[in-house]
């Protein structure tokens, strides 16, 4: 299971707006023409994630790109500008602020207050790690991936610690860029499966490691959870 926790105090709405894509939703790109993923599912060009652990208790995921910083919880994403502050550093969007001072953070909304504490740091995904990968998603017990073509609708599907694997072309079934949620289904009719991918502090349920996305894949009859992250050029 996930670790995502979700108090009601902190019952944020907002969410990024993600990349354009002219893809309908149920169509097959053509070949060689990969669809644009919403831009809530990467790092922006931050080297790294944070994760929080906040008080009252909630996971949130940051990666602090040049002159912004990007926020994930259980709700959704955000991205503050930095504001003027005494000491520290502080970022703001609407109604939502994040204020830091080395390893403590607090959050506030028009709803509550967080008060948080640094729990873990990852080092991003880069194509040079992953090279023709857009988005890779895993999860455990037993271990699997999903990895995304860069340039063309196509995924890799590595099952039962890599026992299984198979590459498939897919299709985007439903996709909504400002909650930053995109789901695919497989272009071959013998072999089904779904790939639901979602904009969210995600943390690894075995080593504990922040990613910006949750990633649910369905295939024959079995569901597996994992966390994930888009990977740019």
């Amino acid at each position: 299971m996930l670790r995502l926790l979700v108090p009601a105090v902190f019952g944020l709405t907002l969410l990024l707006g993600g990349c354009a894509t002219a893809t309908p939703p149920g169509t097959i790109t053509p070949e060689g023409h990969a669809p644009l993923l919403p831009s809530a599912l990467f790092p922006g060009g931050a080297d790294s994630f944070t994760s929080w652990q906040c008080n009252p208790k909630q996971s949130l995921v940051t990666a602090a790109p040049e002159g912004e910083l990007r926020l994930w919880s259980a709700h959704g994403a955000w991205r503050l500008q930095p504001a003027v502050v005494a000491s520290g550093a502080r970022y703001e969007q609407d109604d939502v602020s994040f204020w830091n001072k080395g390893d403590s953070a607090i959050v506030e909304t028009s709803r509550g207050r967080l008060e948080c504490q640094v729990y873990m740091q990852r080092q991003a995904l880069t194509r040079q790690q992953r090279p023709g990968v857009m988005f890779q998603g895993r999860g455990n017990e037993p271990g699997w991936m999903a990895s995304l073509a860069h340039d063309r609708p196509q995924v890799t599907l590595s099952l039962d610690y890599g026992a299984r694997e198979q590459t498939l072309p897919y299709r985007i079934t439903a996709l909504d860029n400002e909650a930053g949620r995109v789901v695919l289904g497989s272009g071959r009719g013998d072999t089904p499966f779904e790939l639901r991918i979602e904009a969210g502090a995600c943390l690894d349920d075995m080593s504990g490691e922040p990613f910006p996305a949750r990633v649910t894949l369905t295939v024959e009859g079995e569901q597996y959870r994992g966390c994930g992250q888009g990977i740019a050029p």
